[in-house]
């Protein structure tokens, strides 16, 4: 599968994780990769060609799902829960064409990429177009590469997003990602499973012994739903 077309029109178009939708939804090419993935033979391909295919999917999709509602402040509001009457919701859209079958994202998510593959990483690749999300990368996905850029994205989202993820030594606690929480049996199901996986990434140091002792208060830290979107004055 070749995903050039979605890798230049994220390397124009997504800036430090922020996306410009207004470009997405005038390039020609973009409809053209999503044809593309509907036309895949997905299931033929490689496990690393699938793993990188899958998370493209989930991203691209992502994309076009906030392009067709014409959605410019939160994904949230799209299909949005109105009192009791419970809607569909932005990932329950049948939206996502590919390979001859259509999907929602939570099903590329949740019966897909979590049930197939044994890599929690996809969690700091899948973006849901929210700032609260790991950034969506400049490029795309690539069976050569998944393996380096699915670890770059997960250094980059624990070490490099405080305001998501920190460990505060003096106050013995380990703030996370509602992702550690929602998705919380990937990372090994317990509260020091999450702090040794997250160990995995700190150098040695009082926050990384903090994290393998287990003893640490583990509290979430506020989720930011506004739209990943470019400002306009970037452009």
């Amino acid at each position: 599968m070749d995903h050039s077309l979605f890798d230049a029109l994220l390397k124009q178009h997504v800036a430090v994780g922020l996306v410009d939708y207004d470009a997405f939804a005038r390039a020609p090419t973009f409809p053209r990769y999503l044809s593309a993935l509907d036309a895949a033979p997905v299931d033929e391909l490689p496990v690393s060609e699938r793993l990188a295919f899958w998370i493209n999917a989930y991203n691209a999709y992502t994309i076009q799902l906030v392009i067709a509602h014409g959605e410019r402040n939160s994904i949230r509001n799209i299909n949005k829960t109105l009192g009791f009457l419970a809607l569909k919701g932005p990932w329950t859209e049948r939206l996502a064409r590919v390979g001859g079958r259509v999907y929602t994202l939570d099903q590329i998510e949740n019966e897909i990429l979590r049930r197939e593959f044994d890599e929690p990483r996809i969690h700091f690749a899948l973006v849901c177009a929210a700032r609260g999300c790991p950034p969506l990368r400049s490029e795309a996905y690539t069976a050569t590469r998944v393996d380096q850029q699915l670890e770059d994205q997960a250094r980059h989202f624990i070490l490099g997003s405080p305001e998501k993820n920190r460990v505060d030594i003096t106050e013995g606690i380990v703030w996370v990602s509602m992702i550690f929480v929602h998705y919380r049996e990937d990372f090994g199901g317990s509260k020091a499973a999450i702090g040794r996986y997250i160990a995995g990434f700190h150098p040695a140091g009082p926050e990384r012994v903090l994290l393998e002792s287990g003893r640490f208060a583990l509290k979430q830290t506020p989720y930011d739903w506004s739209l990943n979107a470019r400002p306009r004055a970037v452009r």
